[in-house]
């Protein structure tokens, strides 16, 4: 895989695809700022506090999970807050809830990336699960309205081998991947659309 796929390439798309959007609506709401027109200083002031929020929550997180390994990755509070920061930005009106239960502060950088993949089949709101263990880390999505199976199905067609569409959109999984494979631990990811009944689908 790593012959046929630049990695720091898919994650230098993926960060820029989740921050130009924020970016553009703040940049919008500097220029309507400008104008100084009156009619429209509360939803500039909306705009400018929310993307603010968002791309500073995203930026933490990014350069936890991607960027050089810091003293943050050994905290293992500082990770689950990060990353609860992290997900609460993805659905302002369906919010993404982390339950994050760490077992070695190793695994903290793949913990960070396995919220990430697991909240990208959550459309509606849910939970993102993740434990490990020694040999494997456990990734869970959890929701109460139907998950994304075209994401589910394009990170099945990852695991077993096969390259998807649009795979940038997964670069935090070819990544977290890559860790496991380094050091020789195993990836375990579940879907469960009703919290009763988990269905592995891998």
């Amino acid at each position: 895989m790593e012959d046929k796929i630049n990695i720091s390439e898919l994650i230098c798309t993926r960060i820029s695809h989740d921050l130009i959007g924020n970016i553009g609506a703040f940049a919008n709401a500097v220029e309507l700022l400008e104008d100084e027109d009156d009619d429209f200083i509360d939803e500039i002031k909306n705009t400018l506090k929310t993307s603010s929020e968002v791309l500073t929550a995203r930026l933490k997180f990014f350069r936890m999970a991607f960027g050089l390994t810091n003293a943050n990755l050994e905290n293992i509070e500082t990770v689950k807050k990060v990353t609860e920061d992290y997900l609460q930005t993805l659905n302002l009106n369906h919010p993404v809830k982390a339950d994050i239960k760490i077992i070695n502060s190793p695994f903290n950088r793949a913990v960070m990336l396995a919220c990430m993949c697991a909240a990208e089949v959550i459309v509606r709101g849910g939970t993102v699960k993740v434990s490990s263990t020694r040999q494997a880390i456990i990734i869970s999505a959890v929701s109460d309205s139907p998950l994304a199976q075209n994401k589910i199905s394009a990170m099945q067609t990852m695991l077993e081998g096969g390259t998807p569409e649009n795979i940038s959109q997964y670069a935090p999984l070819y990544y977290l991947q890559k860790i496991l494979n380094d050091e020789e631990r195993k990836l375990s990811l579940i879907h469960i659309s009703e919290p009763t009944r988990p269905e592995p689908i891998s």
